[in-house]
């Protein structure tokens, strides 16, 4: 096979790959949420990716110079955009199917179109506005707010992809003068310390109201982990630093507009793990709902591809 073969499929197997192992960390997180705090669970995954970032990453980008940067200020507020994101989408999943919380999530291709024209500057034609609308009402099937069908968890995923778009937004902005390992180890850096000030402040349980699923999430005790949990812990920390890495990959190798597409692999991932880890299977009305929200993020993919303009 050449290389100007090789090198694409190479990129799309990274991105699938990235795929799979990030819904193998939401659905691990899922699962160990009725038994723990988020801020310990972040802790243990946050720690075991920084291990393989460091061990398997590091020494092949230069070494300790890769991680040296310039500009801490601007990776402590990309770091809080990711932590928000994080958090936001995480307590979805202690109280809602993960298949409905990874497609309210996945407007967040949606919004960054929308932070592109305010922060940026950037241009959006009535196309893609048509394609933000067609999105956006995708999530209000998805959330049904003014029905009885309604539960205000499931705003958390969109919060998690207003932030997750303002992440993109950062990295925009930042991706010149720094390189994805430096970005990747500091979001790593501030999970880690964010868990652990989180867990000295009231990892002794006293602020949980019990009762909530999300809340309890949150805030409940610390507890030593059971031996039959640390396979989860493993794979979530695994999902997070093989993920990151394959997706850096996956970028570097192709143009974004041929793998960004693929990242959408991640929802009938979703589904299968509700299908069978959960027992959950999405409800006809938020089949459409899915299906506006990918329609429509899928279709301003294709269309950047098509004017030959970056993607968002």
């Amino acid at each position: 096979m050449t290389r100007a073969l090789s090198t694409p499929m190479i990129g799309a197997l990274c991105a699938v790959g990235a795929s799979a192992a990030f819904t193998l960390n939401d659905m691990s997180v899922k699962v160990l949420s009725g038994g723990y705090p988020l801020h310990q669970v972040i802790l243990i995954r946050s720690t075991l990716g920084l291990l393989i970032l460091l061990v398997a990453v590091v020494p092949f980008a230069g070494g300790l110079a890769a991680i040296k940067t310039r500009r801490p200020g601007m990776h402590m507020i990309r770091g809080g955009f990711v932590l928000f994101a994080n958090m936001m989408f995480f307590l979805a999943l202690a109280a809602m199917p993960i298949a409905d919380a990874t497609a309210i999530f996945f407007v967040s291709p949606l919004l960054i179109g929308i932070y592109s024209v305010v922060f940026l500057g950037e241009t959006v034609g009535p196309r893609r506005w048509l394609a933000i609308s067609a999105g956006l009402a995708g999530a209000v099937v998805m959330i049904r707010p003014g029905t009885d069908a309604f539960t205000p968890v499931a705003l958390l995923p969109l919060l998690a992809a207003a932030g997750y778009a303002g992440l993109h937004t950062m990295t925009r902005k930042m991706g010149v003068s720094e390189s994805a390992v430096t970005m990747s180890f500091y979001i790593q850096v501030t999970f880690i310390a964010f868990s652990a000030a989180m867990g000295l402040g009231v990892g002794d349980g006293r602020l949980d109201p019990g009762g909530d699923a999300a809340l309890s999430f949150l805030l409940r005790e610390w507890v030593a982990p059971q031996l039959a949990d640390w396979p989860f812990f493993l794979l979530a920390g695994i999902g997070t630093g093989i993920g990151g890495l394959l997706i850096s990959q996956a970028y570097r190798s192709c143009e974004a507009a041929l793998i960004a597409p693929l990242e959408y692999a991640a929802m009938p991932m979703a589904i299968f793990w509700g299908v069978m880890v959960f027992g959950e299977w999405p409800e006809p009305v938020a089949w459409l709902g899915i299906t506006l929200i990918l329609g429509a993020g899928i279709y301003m993919i294709f269309r950047e591809t098509r004017v030959n303009r970056p993607r968002f």
